[in-house]
């Protein structure tokens, strides 16, 4: 292109990367990632939770260094070691999850670490709390520059984020799912912050799960899928269903066939539960459900619509936690996680090195910690009969390992995974609750999880599955129940439609809807 033709170009690219690959132990996060970001402009970019949208937004932002590409600015390539440097560069980001500090002052938090100075050395307080209260009613915010910041509601300190980032005074503008707390007013004055962003000049990256709200608001659309871009064009002619099938694409995974086996009696129910969070409303809002023996139930919904928590409080890890559980008909009332395993409940947990697995014992002593007790006489641990259970499980789960005394750090993500679902099974559920169970595995072992899945419905356990994956979710339920802002906003059978699952997610769509529905 020539400079003339650069002039007149109504949204300069101001920022490339080519050839982004970004390696983690384990996993391959970016493959190859070519990206443009337009100034004067709302460049969309959207996928499937972990999918590498927030990997290459860390990139750009210096959180993250790639191990393969160049980026560049202006036609300059850089390097951002830090975050330090990206933000020389002009770069700035408002993550997903909150970056303030709750017991400092709101204008403490927008100026943290770039606070204007008197005589090089001391901190003009006057000129802090003055620019920040500037920042707030250009935000339409009317919120006090010296209020502790964990006084205020999650919205509102999603809005002093943005007021930080905006305080930077930023050519790029990364906002990482900003309304994800926002009320629908909050919504629209942010968007009129966008709007008046744009007419500046400066190029904005907005990433969201809201499909409505990304074609309102977006100039260019980028979609990622499993690290790598499936479509790039600008927003005219770009409705739902292309953003759904540039997401989940064609390409099938191997979910394997159910097998066609009948369900059973109710093995579980939750009656009402809830879930207070701090300053105010509830992380899971009344939710009602049932589970027959040797049903597949998929929980679906966005970051932050409660799945997660509602599974923890059915292994009474929230004692704050209100409603009623049951199980063949009978409450569940043990306050402790022991008290539910014995009532023939089993999770499989999201993180599974963090709360799953013992890193440094054995594969041995990490499949059979749930239960030892049926190895245990008086004080004595039956070792032998300890080694013969674990060896059935571990043949079982047909878990790859030479020997059952290796550490279980030594075994790849997806025979892990098989140790953290035999050591659940080996308690003898009833019900199985399994937490993102394809997290961080390869495609082989994914399917292997699937087809155990499969097999221990048709032998009765019901199962209560969380997944961020879309066509997951609609090729492994029987049933499938979306959750949004804590609520169910939708219910759906086999055959599901991706965009209607997809709109269920979206809390806009769980406001309209009645949010005691009960399955």
């Amino acid at each position: 292109m020539n400079q003339a033709a650069e002039i007149h170009e109504p949204h300069p690219v101001g920022l490339t990367i080519r050839g982004a690959t970004k390696v983690y132990p384990g996993t391959v996060a970016l493959k190859g990632v070519d990206f443009d970001i337009r100034m004067g402009a709302v460049n969309v970019l959207v996928g499937e939770n972990g999918a590498g949208k927030s990997t290459l937004m860390k990139v750009i932002a210096g959180v993250e260094t790639l191990t393969n590409g160049e980026i560049t600015v202006d036609g300059r390539p850089v390097v951002f070691r830090t975050k330090d440097d990206a933000v020389a560069s002009g770069i700035g980001i408002v993550f997903q999850e909150l970056n303030l500090f709750p017991d400092m002052s709101v204008c403490d938090n927008v100026f943290m670490a770039r606070e204007p100075v008197r005589f090089g050395f001391d901190i003009d307080h006057d000129s802090v709390e003055e620019r920040t209260r500037v920042l707030l009613q250009r935000l339409e915010q009317d919120i006090d520059p010296n209020t502790t910041l964990g006084h205020l509601r999650i919205g509102q300190q999603q809005i002093v984020e943005i007021a930080k980032a905006l305080a930077q005074d930023a050519r790029i503008l990364i906002l990482d799912e900003p309304t994800s707390a926002l009320s629908a007013a909050e919504v629209e004055v942010l968007f009129r912050i966008i709007s008046e962003l744009k007419a500046q000049g400066v190029g904005i990256v907005y990433i969201s799960h809201r499909l409505e709200e990304l074609i309102r608001v977006g100039d260019y659309i980028t979609v990622l899928r499993d690290g790598e871009i499936t479509g790039s064009r600008p927003m005219q002619g770009v409705d739902i269903p292309w953003i759904v099938q540039a997401m989940i694409g064609e390409k099938s995974k191997d979910f394997s066939q159910s097998l066609g086996h009948e369900f059973g009696h109710e093995v579980f129910r939750a009656e009402n539960i809830a879930l207070p969070k701090m300053g105010g409303g509830y992380m899971v809002d009344h939710v009602s459900l049932t589970v027959r023996a040797g049903e597949i139930l998929g929980l679906y919904g966005l970051m932050g619509a409660g799945r997660s928590e509602f599974l923890e409080c059915i292994m009474a890890q929230h004692p704050e936690a209100r409603g009623h559980f049951f199980v063949d008909g009978e409450e569940m009332r043990e306050p402790h996680v022991a008290g539910r395993i014995a009532r023939g409940i089993a999770l499989v947990p999201e993180d599974r090195k963090r709360d799953g697995l013992i890193q440094i014992m054995s594969v041995r002593e990490n499949m059979t910690l749930s239960s030892l007790a049926q190895f245990t006489a008086g004080f004595h641990l039956n070792l032998r009969k300890e080694a013969e259970r674990a060896a059935e499980f571990i043949k079982r789960m047909t878990v790859k390992v030479a020997s059952q005394e290796n550490p279980v750090s030594s075994l790849s993500g997806g025979n892990q995974q098989k140790v953290v679902i035999g050591k659940a099974l080996m308690t003898g559920p009833k019900v199985l609750l399994m937490d993102e169970p394809s997290r961080g595995i390869d495609i082989g072992a994914k399917a292997e999880i699937y087809h155990k899945m499969r097999n221990l419905a048709a032998e009765g356990i019901g199962i209560i599955f969380v997944t961020s994956d879309l066509e997951e979710v609609l090729a492994l339920s029987d049933r499938i129940i979306v959750l949004a802002d804590g609520r169910i906003s939708g219910e759906f059978g086999r055959g599901a439609d991706a965009a209607d699952v997809i709109a269920a997610a979206t809390p806009a769509s769980a406001r309209s809807r009645n949010k005691d529905l009960v399955s």
